[in-house]
């Protein structure tokens, strides 16, 4: 059964600047694990780190973590009792009601911090497919570059032709031209996104966790 609510969310890579941001509208019902196949898609990243999400408790310093099972235990979490399982929780017990916001953290090595802002609650479109990714601004930074520090970097060296890191960097981004890449493109009507229960199925294959029941 499709949901017939939808929640409009805006996600912002976090110290970025000019902001790296995209806005997609989601089923109301999705589960954290969907967002994050959402946000993966949405964003232009490949999904080949871990992730997290991290909700501030209002009233205290406590903040509630969202992620996946610990594949190295039998669908027990990463360090802390208190992680609740992204698969099963879901977004709409959240956002619309105490939370407006949360963190969303990807590769944990670059820290690619993502504000999810909760923006408003609609009227679902029954001819319509969901999720959607309505606008947005800038390229995503490419995977494994270092963090925010690196990709600013990864540009400066991109602009001068005559910087000693500029052919490894062209080689490792696979290029022959740097204006190949423009860090100020983005056409949300060329994001395309997967089916979060067929990815599922594959993540859970992948790091041999069970199926929930």
């Amino acid at each position: 059964m499709k949901s017939d609510k939808i929640f409009s969310l805006k996600i912002s890579l976090s110290g970025s600047s000019p902001s790296i941001w995209r806005r997609i509208w989601v089923p109301a019902d999705y589960s954290f694990f969907d967002l994050h196949c959402s946000i993966q898609n949405a964003m232009g990243w490949f999904d080949s780190h871990l992730h997290g999400f991290s909700i501030g408790q209002k009233g205290t310093a406590k903040t509630i973590s969202i992620k996946f099972p610990d594949p190295e235990g039998e669908n027990s979490f990463w360090e802390d009792d208190d992680y609740k399982d992204e698969r099963s929780e879901k977004i709409g017990d959240y956002f619309g009601k105490s939370i407006k916001q949360c963190v969303y953290t990807y590769d944990y090595g670059d820290s690619w911090n993502h504000t999810v802002l909760f923006e408003k609650e609609m009227e679902a479109d029954s001819k319509q497919r969901y999720p959607q990714c309505i606008a947005g601004k800038n390229a995503c930074p490419p995977e494994d570059c270092g963090g925010l520090g690196g990709y600013y970097h990864l540009i400066k060296v991109l602009k001068n032709s005559k910087n000693e890191e500029h052919e490894d960097m062209l080689e490792w981004l696979g290029l022959e031209d740097p204006r190949e890449f423009d860090p100020t493109y983005f056409d949300p009507k060329e994001v395309e996104f997967e089916d979060p229960k067929k990815r599922l199925k594959e993540v859970e294959e992948g790091f041999g966790v069970k199926p929930l029941k």
